[in-house]
Formats: C-alpha cells, structure tokens, sequence
C-alpha cells in the first residue's frame, strides 16, 4: 500500500500528524517562495489560507490556531507589514477592523491552494482516493473530540 514498512503502525498517532503537517507546509512554503512570497511568517500561511476562503471571521481563525491575542495580532501585524493583508475600518461598525488579502495576499494563498492540491493528488495516487476518504473521517473525527471536550471544559 505505502511502501514504509509498517512506519503507520509504529509511530504514534501524534507523531504521524506532525510529519504529515510538515509535508504540507513545506510543500506550501516551497510554492509560496516560487511567486515570491518566501517571507510568509510561522501560521501566516494559515492565516491567508483561511481569509482566501472566506466564511470565517478573523476572530475563529485566530482562535484556530491556539495562540495568544497578543501573538496572533503580532502575525497580522507582521503580514499586514510584509504586504499580504490589508486593515481596514469596518464600515458598518468603525470600533472594529476588517482584513483583507492584497494581491501579494492573494498570490501567497493561491500558490498554498496549489500545493496542497498537489500534495492531495500524489497523497491519492500512492494510496487510493478511499484511504484518503478514511483519513479525512479520522482527522475530522479528532477534530469533533477536541470541540467537545473544550465545550466540556467551557461548561465546567
């Protein structure tokens, strides 16, 4: 199926997730660099990412990513510095700001879609579109377990 010699039943879980994400950020920053856009902060790539998609306020992406407000409005500040976000005044609402990519923002993600397209494609090809069904269950199901036990804790 893979050809590791069984490292998917050796490693743990934990362990395998970190390598996977690797394989996909590096493959995000090698794209990235390629259109000149190789000064991406650590998370930036995320950031973008999840603006580029729409439907999520800054606010969930930032809580999505586990890191202090204080930390998280240094990485805005930092892409909004190296030119991949804009901040605005909300017009409905001139207490908050809205960000939005620029078009170097939109370079960064549009490469990062691109490769992480790329990293499915070969991912599906070594193992079959099924396994890769299955591991987006797991990992959505991992995900599931994480929101309820922080519900859980919030609750408490």
């Amino acid at each position: 199926m893979t050809g590791n010699d069984g490292l998917e039943s050796a490693v743990a879980m934990p362990a395998l997730l970190r390598a996977a994400r690797r394989t996909y950020g590096s493959a995000i920053r090698a794209a990235q660099a390629d259109v000149g856009c190789d000064d991406v902060p650590r998370n930036g790539a995320y950031v973008i990412g999840a603006i580029a998609r729409g439907g999520s306020p800054l606010s969930e992406i930032i809580t999505a990513l586990g890191v202090s407000k204080q930390a998280a409005g240094q990485l805005v500040d930092t892409l909004v510095a190296r030119g991949y976000l804009d901040r605005s005044p909300d017009p409905e609402d001139l207490r908050r700001l809205t960000v939005t990519l620029t078009e170097r923002g939109r370079a960064a993600a549009a490469a990062g879609r691109s490769a992480v397209q790329e990293m499915d494609a070969q991912l599906t090809a070594r193992i079959g579109a099924d396994y890769v069904a299955h591991a987006r269950v797991a990992l959505g199901t991992l995900i599931e377990i994480a929101r309820e036990r922080d519900e859980h804790d919030t609750a408490r």
